[in-house]
């Protein structure tokens, strides 16, 4: 049991009709490898230097079971981790990364599908000499990230939902999933036009 339980089945388009734009990270974060599903999990942040993966590598072994590791980097020439890196993440039961840079041995990945949303791959690994604070908030995607604020990610893109507002936020997005589960294409159609028009109407289109 997690602070992010629940939120394995709210879809990232249904947090993104209900955070703040500022929540969703940018749409270069994505899925290296798909289908990925959807992972949900507390946020365990890290800060990497650029060129330098060493909190990273350090975070796969003090991040709980569960966690989706968020790391801050802004690096597009070397690579975070790699294909053992992530076995051994799978392997401790961290859920995913989210990386603001780039990986390596995408095949490895993909092959054991490990979860990984990041800017895209490269060859060249980093160096493992910085050392930074594990846990403090990070920027991610354009995101400020918090310890434990909860990360969900799919293949629309990567939310992050404040710890604070975890409870009312789930709360929302169920009550948005059951009222959209008992509508017809037909009722949200008639509500849909309806809506266009009016809007429309109110700027005085005749076309």
């Amino acid at each position: 049991m997690t602070d992010a339980t629940g939120f394995q089945h709210i879809p990232t388009t249904t947090l993104g009709e209900i955070l703040d734009r500022d929540r969703i990270m940018d749409f270069g974060i994505r899925p290296l490898w798909g289908p990925v599903g959807r992972v949900a999990g507390p946020a365990y942040t890290v800060r990497c230097t650029p060129g330098d993966n060493l909190m990273l590598h350090t975070a796969i072994y003090r991040a709980e079971p569960g966690s989706v590791i968020v790391v801050e980097s802004g690096d597009l020439d070397w690579a975070l981790a790699g294909g053992n890196v992530c076995a051994i993440a799978q392997r401790r039961g961290v859920a995913a990364f989210v990386l603001d840079g780039l990986i390596r041995d995408l095949a490895e990945v993909r092959e054991a599908r490990f979860p990984v949303f990041a800017r895209g791959v490269i060859p060249i690994p980093g160096a493992k000499a910085a050392v930074a604070p594990l846990g403090e908030p990070v920027t991610c995607g354009g995101v400020r990230v918090e310890a434990g604020d909860v990360i969900v990610a799919d293949e629309e893109g990567v939310a992050a939902v404040p710890f604070a507002r975890r409870a009312e936020v789930l709360d929302l997005a169920l009550a948005k999933l059951a009222k959209e589960a008992d509508q017809t294409l037909d009722d949200w159609e008639a509500a849909h036009r309806a809506r266009v028009e009016k809007i429309l109407a109110e700027q005085g289109f005749e076309g």
